[in-house]
């Protein structure tokens, strides 16, 4: 008799995997197992103590000053629609059975597992020193711990306008820290047990001169001192006293002295635990109770726990790879880093500090220039060990994924600046097994491997290794992977946005969208970047007369646009009123001087014949531009990407060669184009004869005085690569002249790229400038019309930024939480002489000697 047919069983009910945690890595885990888990073999369930979900914690510092929440939230972190994950937040896990397999909440709560992940993360460490649980103690951890740090800074600020914020650990947490501190408008005061700032990462001369750079930004740094006593005095602030007998008065103290693994749930269940503290695990990440696994910070691998996000990610990978039965360990882990603290650059890589036997040092040290780069070496000096770099990091890509291999050129110029040897190198020097992203552990054979299965971009790259999506720090690399494969590089603007600047800007136009909100979400993806928010913001100013200041924008703008002012070394703000032409009247000479002297500015005459008035901090700002545009005189848009200056000789009205009236044209010029937002900043000049004393050849526009008119000049630059400009055209009459300047400007405004001058702009479009002769001069595209209108509406729409801030309590209100008392000097800036001249001290740092004062771009 026949068997009966086998019936079809049912599918496997799926087991359950508890995650407590939903940090970075917790994210990274569950995102890694559903990648994989084709087959819905385990349900997840995620338990996350704070009420947020993964967030970006390696950018904390960036919620600083925008206090937007979501913009750190990590992609993906809610889920959507995935019937196999449950999210639950603001429950913390607070107890543990093994036996039962069941983990219970805070509200009482029980959860059943088949496995069980633990992501809980470390804990900021705070010693105990007396007093260190007064109620303006803080940590610097979470984004409730900055609400908390802000609301007591802003508290301290509006009693004292000098308040101290100290924060105690000088390693990469504290410096974040002290900068957070800094932007809230205290005064940060850095306190180190170790000699040296970074200990962990930085030689000792290295930490000599990120200790001088750091200084140099108003922050003071005590080293070789611990903290022995905290004490809350009368109105809420602390005394803390340092060493024996230094006492230090201060509004609030963050503790940033290093973090230690969050154990306590495994150990009070009787999981091993390792020496040091951490969830002992093997190579698996499984702990002594096979059901239950460790990832992250809590883990300690063999042993030993690593602080990174790289090693951590790495964790989660093993361990979504042993649920779905792979075999899968961790690699090791890669510990450089690359940051920029305060605005400096920091990285250091391999044996940094050359603990190898027979270690060979190869260093160059730059203080004038505030460089420091070493270089350690096997001791036949051909193999490259590790190294460190302060002050300048652009090689950082390069060196890195050479440790361990033969050095393909002399060591000494791979880190002089003189030689720039590192850039000459390129990724072609890098074998397949070279490591690109040490968050992630994808070599560059790798991503070679992705680009001939046809990845085509960056984007591609990052969707389909991984590379680029932690910390950020090797996407350079990744294009010049690119490149050096033979692939055309796309011109998308950034990840969000697959078209280029001009590209945008004509959607910005034809779509009539006004945010950037309404444009991502039509045109883009995600939630933008440092790169396409100005840019579209940009956009946004060049196409309407709005002040860029006005809503949504806020918040897109560069930093110096973000105060309307052009932010210096030493963290002050420079205060620069147009003059136009450098055409000026004894009133307003009278006024700058008044200004400077009453609230202790350094003045500079500039080299685009303005008056610039250095040391103002972001609070003074406002009463200093409410004179000014009192007595007449407005906003000269040095910190914008726009026009800085039209400068002039003294023309036909003074000088006996002069042709025409160059002074009344500059005035003119810049009276019409001030305020104009493009992708960089625009200078012009007005040279009344041939002589050339304005220097118009050196400018973006130049005009130059002839016997019948005015010769036009474009797309000169000066800076590290000057052009010259070039004629455009000869004998014009003033009308033809600024119609022909109109379409110039529009044209360049529409189709340059993000951060581009006018000299590789026209270099970039083919045809250079024959063709853009044809499309300003024989309006070739049909499109003068429409240029001219575009600069007929800036024109009449144009009010003086700064006036548009001083009439509205609302943009004014972005100033108050720094509030001083107006009139009052900055006490951290003081000036000294050096060499016959001015520059600007901090007090309590010692000046490096015959230093240039470079603003963090130039003024004029």
């Amino acid at each position: 008799m026949a068997s009966a047919p086998a019936q079809p069983q049912p599918p496997a009910q799926p087991r359950t995997v508890v995650v407590v945690g939903h940090g970075m890595v917790g994210h990274r885990f569950v995102e890694a197992l559903r990648n994989r888990d084709q087959d819905n073999r385990w349900r997840v369930v995620i338990l996350g103590e704070e009420a947020d979900a993964a967030y970006d914690r390696v950018g904390l510092s960036s919620y600083v000053g925008e206090w937007e929440r979501s913009a750190l939230a990590l992609t993906g972190n809610d889920y959507g629609s995935d019937e196999q994950v449950e999210l639950r937040l603001g429950n913390a896990v607070t107890g543990l059975d093994r036996d039962a397999r069941v983990v219970t909440l805070a509200d009482g709560q029980t959860v059943a597992y088949d496995a069980l992940v633990l992501a809980t993360g470390s804990y900021a460490f705070v010693p105990p020193v007396p007093g260190h649980d007064a109620d303006a103690c803080h940590v610097y951890r979470t984004l409730d711990d900055l609400d908390a740090i802000r609301d007591d800074a802003q508290r301290a600020l509006a009693n004292n306008p000098d308040a101290v914020g100290i924060v105690v650990g000088g390693g990469l947490l504290g410096l974040e820290a002290a900068n957070a501190l800094r932007q809230l408008g205290l005064r940060p005061h850095v306190v180190e047990y170790n000699p040296r700032l970074m200990p962990q990462q930085v030689d000792e001369a290295g930490g000599e001169h990120l200790a001088r750079m750091v200084g140099e930004l108003g922050i003071d740094v005590s080293l070789g001192v611990a903290t022995s006593n905290i004490e809350t005095v009368d109105g809420g602030g602390l005394r803390v006293t340092l060493g024996e007998d230094t006492v230090v008065d201060a509004a609030l103290l963050v503790f940033a002295a290093g973090v230690r693994p969050r154990d306590e749930l495994g150990r009070d269940a009787g999981l091993d635990v390792a020496e040091r503290g951490g969830i002992l695990t093997d190579l698996g990440c499984a702990t002594s109770d096979p059901a239950i696994f460790a990832i992250g910070e809590v883990a300690a691998v063999q042993g030993r726990c690593y602080g990174l996000v790289g090693p951590g990610y790495a964790t989660a990978e093993v361990v979504a790879d042993r649920l779905l039965g792979g075999d899968a360990e961790f690699p090791g882990a890669d510990l450089s880093t690359k940051l920029k603290l305060l605005g400096v650059d920091v990285a250091s890589f391999g044996d940094a500090h050359g603990q190898t036997d027979g270690a060979l040092n190869v260093v160059v040290s730059d203080p004038i220039n505030g460089t420091y780069a070493k270089l350690v070496l096997s001791d036949d000096a051909q193999t490259l060990l590790g190294g460190v770099l302060v002050g300048d990091a652009s090689s950082y890509g390069l060196l890195r994924p050479l440790v361990g291999q033969t050095l393909p050129g002399d060591p000494v110029s791979l880190i002089s600046p003189a030689t720039d040897g590192a850039a000459a190198i390129g990724v072609g020097a890098l074998g397949d097994d070279a490591q690109i992203c040490s968050c992630n552990d994808v070599s560059k054979g790798t991503l070679c491997s992705a680009i001939a299965d046809g990845a085509c971009t960056v984007a591609d790259l990052k969707k389909c290794t991984g590379a680029g999506t932690a910390c950020g720090s090797c996407v350079p690399l990744l294009s010049q992977v690119l490149a050096d494969s033979g692939v055309e590089q796309s011109t998308a603007l950034c990840e969000h946005f697959d078209v280029s600047r001009a590209e945008l800007f004509e959607l910005v136009q034809a779509s009539g969208i006004r945010t950037f909100s309404g444009l991502i979400q039509r045109f883009g993806s995600g939630t933008g970047c440092d790169i396409c928010k100005p840019t579209v913001a940009s956009i946004l100013a060049s196409t309407s007369s709005d002040h860029i200041l006005d809503g949504e924008q806020a918040s897109l703008q560069d930093s110096n646009d973000h105060f309307l002012a052009n932010i210096q070394r030493n963290g002050t703000y420079s205060v620069v009123p147009r003059v136009p032409g450098g055409d000026i009247t004894p009133e307003h000479l009278i006024l700058i001087g008044e200004i400077a002297r009453d609230f202790g500015l350094y003045t500079k005459i500039t080299g685009g014949q303005r008056i610039d008035m250095f040391g103002a901090t972001v609070d003074q700002l406002p009463e200093i531009w409410r004179r000014l545009v009192e007595g007449g005189m407005e906003s000269g848009q040095a910190y914008g990407k726009s026009l800085r200056t039209v400068k002039s000789c003294v023309g036909s009205d003074w000088c006996r060669y002069g042709q025409q009236d160059s002074v009344q044209l500059a005035i003119d010029l810049e009276l019409r184009y001030r305020g104009l937002r493009s992708p960089h900043k625009i200078k012009m000049g007005v040279s009344g004869c041939a002589r050339e004393c304005a220097e118009a050849r050196g400018k973006d526009v130049g005009v130059i005085a002839t016997d019948k008119g005015w010769n036009l000049y474009v797309s000169g630059n000066g800076g590290m690569t000057p052009r010259h400009a070039q004629l455009l055209a000869g004998d014009l009459d003033t009308e033809t002249l600024i119609r022909y300047i109109d379409r110039y400007l529009m044209y360049y405004i529409r189709t340059a790229e993000r951060l581009e001058r006018t000299a590789p702009w026209m270099e970039r479009i083919e045809g250079g400038l024959d063709h853009v002769r044809a499309v300003v001069v024989d309006d070739s595209l049909g499109l003068a019309a429409d240029f001219e209108a575009d600069m007929a509406r800036h024109v009449e729409g144009y009010e003086c930024e700064w006036k548009g801030v001083l009439d509205d309590p609302d943009k004014l209100s972005r100033f108050v939480s720094f509030v001083n008392a107006p009139g009052t000097p900055d006490p951290t800036v003081s000036f000294a002489e050096n060499n016959g001249r001015k520059v600007p001290v901090l007090l309590g740092t010692p000046p490096m000697p015959n230093a240039p004062v470079a603003a963090a771009e130039p003024n004029a």
